[in-house]
């Protein structure tokens, strides 16, 4: 596996990853599959700023994760939200570790001092991913978003480098 940096060749793999979790959880609180042209355009508009990488196995993407801004107000600069996905063949196979340990090492780069994570709960493997990398919970949404028939709580997770 080697982690590297998203290309636009990636996307129609990006949106297939993301469209499994939209249609088929609540890891993400979207409810209509993303374009290719919308991936596109999110990839463009984030790697202007922030990270966004891809993990490949011969040839195959298995996840990806990426940075954005936290917030727009000019105090916040130094914070940032991380997020990573991975295909649902590859869970538990070590592609989410190596995909927060380069986003890690390049928000490090950039001087980001804290990053955050939101989570839908339950999500164990979310958690645990997180918990690895020494991401504390901070917060606690209850009942904020409503998908798939059901209202579901979101967690922050939040880390200091």
């Amino acid at each position: 596996m080697i982690v590297r940096n998203c290309s636009e060749q990636d996307i129609s793999s990006l949106c297939k990853i993301y469209n499994y979790y939209i249609k088929n959880s609540t890891c993400t609180f979207e409810e209509t599959p993303v374009s290719e042209r919308n991936m596109g355009e999110r990839l463009a508009t984030t790697q202007s700023n922030y990270p966004w990488l891809v993990c490949e196995d011969h040839g195959a993407i298995l996840g990806y994760a990426y940075a954005t801004a936290w917030k727009a107000r000019s105090a916040y600069r130094h914070s940032a939200e991380v997020t990573v996905y991975v295909d649902k063949t590859a869970t538990g196979k070590g592609v989410g570790k190596a995909l927060y340990q380069e986003l890690e090492s390049q928000l490090r780069k950039q001087n980001i001092h804290a990053l955050l994570a939101g989570i839908s709960l339950p999500n164990p493997p979310s958690i645990a991913l997180h918990e690895m990398f020494l991401f504390e919970k901070v917060a606690h949404l209850k009942q904020i978003g409503f998908k798939l028939g059901k209202w579901v709580d979101v967690g922050y997770w939040q880390k200091i480098l």
